[in-house]
């Protein structure tokens, strides 16, 4: 079936298509790793159904107040260079900075800063977006989430220390949009909180393979808890995502790495009472490292990885998994038992965070062993009670292994949210709150 496609480049056209009530898919970047692009036409099998892009919306950005205001199609990028223009930072910085900002609003992404300044939902202070009747509303942090969900509250309780649930979090009135998916309506505005900018100190420090020993992993992220303050970021990545970067902005000497981003007026007490306290790490093992070349090596890889998977014609097999600190042997554990299916993998992510993102490299034959292994993957992951997808969102690819994670009150709640807010079922009606129980 062929789709139908709208591009959209101002609001008064957005208005238009969204008063037609058209059962409709709104996107921007296509950099989503939860919404297949590539296959669609497989799953929006709707008739009468649209895609929508709005890559092209009218943008602008201001900063007021210690807020960064911005409308449109404003991507991180463009975004973080405006604000340090300005002498300012952006609190959230996603991998992926091509991607729009209003898209990571309705995915609730949330990136490697939450270390140091907590995920995007507490950042965003104003929300503005179309309703069904494409009228414009506003939503604003500092008031309580309207609607009466009843169970649900509780139910958010024990995902509190997590970057997301594996349901969106509602207790603010933006929390409407957060993490929706643009199930509710269509994000056309953000007011972001932002800092001062200041100086960083960036280093890396060399550990042996996870697989082999990871005394020093669970030295490194237990002690690294109480310097959250410090370091605006705490990342990973092992000797098997370094493979794919060309060799030479490779540094690891065929080990694992962890990347800190320390903020240079707390450097001294970070590295006495931090890193010269390690036991299983030398101190030759520990380098400092020019601020391009650290982020060249940290966006390098996972963009690195998932060309690598495009090239091979594979959908993305690959994990987001969150832990609580004390779960993090557990984590690798599973981890670890991937390791021995024969199947090409690496692992990196948001190491301080007990997020690390395991990517199976599946041949085609090697797909389906990989798709069970991650079926079996999910329900340990429920049962200790970590969050499943923290930060890329559910989408149509994690919706199979979702249903573990939720109990009636989840689908009582989309279900009424759904009635209320999207009466028409108009908008990405394939997504998570459809889902029947």
């Amino acid at each position: 079936m062929a789709l139908n496609k709208k591009v959209f480049k101002d609001i008064d056209e957005l208005k238009k298509h969204i008063k037609t009530h058209k059962a409709s898919f709104y996107y921007s970047s296509q950099t989503s790793t939860v919404i297949p692009y590539d296959y669609l036409e497989q799953i929006f099998t709707k008739d009468d159904f649209y895609l929508c892009d709005l890559s092209l919306m009218r943008k602008s950005m201001k900063i007021e107040d210690d807020h960064l205001i911005i409308e449109g199609a404003v991507s991180w990028k463009e975004a973080k260079e405006f604000c340090q223009s300005s002498g300012y930072c952006i609190k959230t910085s996603p991998t992926e900075e091509l991607a729009l900002i209003s898209a990571g609003a309705a995915t609730s992404a949330t990136g490697e800063r939450y270390f140091c300044h907590g995920n995007l939902r507490s950042q965003i202070s104003e929300i503005t977006y179309l309703d069904y009747n494409a009228d414009i509303k506003t939503l604003k942090k500092e008031k309580p989430f309207s609607f009466n969900i009843g169970d649900y509250s509780e139910d958010m309780k024990k995902y509190t220390s997590f970057k997301n649930p594996p349901f969106p979090m509602f207790e603010n009135e933006t929390d409407l949009l957060i993490g929706t998916e643009g199930q509710l309506g269509v994000i056309t505005g953000l007011k972001l909180k932002i800092d001062k900018d200041t100086n960083s100190i960036f280093m890396f420090m060399l550990l042996d393979k996870w697989e082999q020993n990871d005394d020093a992993h669970l030295e490194v992220i237990e002690k690294v808890q109480n310097f959250r303050t410090h370091t605006h970021i705490c990342e990973y990545i092992d000797s098997n995502a370094f493979s794919y970067l060309d060799s030479k902005d490779r540094p690891n000497k065929g080990k694992d790495a962890i990347f800190f981003e320390i903020k240079e007026s707390m450097f001294e007490d970070f590295y006495e009472n931090f890193i010269c306290k390690l036991e299983h790490i030398k101190q030759e093992e520990i380098f400092e490292v020019s601020k391009q070349k650290f982020h060249l090596i940290r966006a390098g890889v996972p963009r690195a990885v998932f060309e690598e998977n495009s090239k091979m014609g594979v959908k993305k097999m690959g994990t987001d998994v969150q832990v609580k600190i004390k779960d993090f042997p557990k984590l690798l554990n599973i981890y670890r038992e991937f390791t021995q299916e024969g199947v090409k993998y690496n692992l990196f992510g948001h190491f301080g965070d007990a997020h690390l993102h395991f990517n199976f490299m599946p041949i085609d034959s090697q797909t389906s062993l990989c798709q069970r292994k991650l079926e079996k993957m999910y329900k340990e992951v429920a049962n200790i009670e970590a969050s499943p997808f923290a930060e890329h969102g559910i989408g149509v690819i994690k919706q199979k292994f979702i249903k573990d994670f939720w109990t009636d009150s989840q689908y009582e709640v989309f279900k009424m949210l759904k009635e209320t807010c999207d009466p028409h079922n108009q908008f990405f009606p394939q997504g998570f709150m459809c889902i029947q129980k």
